[in-house]
């Protein structure tokens, strides 16, 4: 009995270890869920204005403005599963009462990256937004091609002589300039953890079938 008793004790703590590892990933999994549809709920409100004091914790926030852009823009590196790889416009926009601010006004491909988009008059309903895109694996921007690998709102800001306010582009009244808007969505915000509690239900499993398989081979050791 004493053979089996050290690795029992491992064979049920380790198990049990895991075990917990995934439950506690299926609570994070109930937290997210609560969490995105609190911001799914948040995208979907009533636009307002542009505030005039904003705060981090407005992120997501929908908001109306009219204006004109200035024809400077940053070509951030992008895709969609339509169109293959191109860029988002990232433009500088002056709205009717003289802010200077960021406006993502959505996507274009390869082939138009370098068409002709003057300073045009634009009413637009979007979202406030502070991507949390750039890392520290991130290239810097290649300034002279104007190519930007993440949307990073104070540098993109202090290129473009704006306020550090993004609004990202929902829907677009006025000449798009062939710029096709891609509104914020939960779909981008990470949601792993079934993922990872499947995997730790899986390694406990193991954990117990290498137990009982040790415990097997000591008990054929001693007949």
């Amino acid at each position: 009995m004493r053979r089996y008793l050290f690795p029992l004790i491992i064979g049920v703590l380790g198990t049990a270890i895991l075990i917990s590892l995934g439950v506690w990933q299926l609570g994070r999994l109930e937290w997210k869920e609560d969490m995105l549809a609190q911001i799914q709920s948040r995208i979907e409100g009533p636009p307002r204005p542009l505030p005039a004091r904003y705060e981090p914790e407005m992120k997501y926030t929908p908001v109306t403005l009219s204006g004109r852009t200035t024809g400077d823009e940053i070509d951030v590196l992008s895709g969609t599963r339509e169109s293959g790889g191109g860029y988002q416009i990232v433009s500088a926009f002056v709205t009717g009462d003289g802010r200077r601010i960021l406006l993502d006004r959505g996507f274009v491909d390869q082939d138009h990256r370098h068409a002709p988009r003057p300073p045009v008059d634009l009413a637009v309903i979007g979202n406030l937004h502070w991507p949390e895109e750039k890392s520290s694996s991130t290239p810097a921007p290649n300034l002279s091609e104007n190519i930007w690998f993440a949307r990073d709102v104070p540098a993109m800001a202090e290129k473009l002589g704006t306020e550090p306010l993004l609004v990202v582009a929902a829907q677009v009244s006025g000449d798009a300039q062939g710029i096709e808007p891609i509104p914020v969505a939960i779909q981008g915000i990470p949601n792993n953890h079934l993922s990872y509690a499947v995997q730790w239900f899986m390694i406990a499993a193991v954990w117990a079938g290498m137990t009982v398989a040790l415990i097997w081979r000591i008990r054929q050791r001693q007949f």
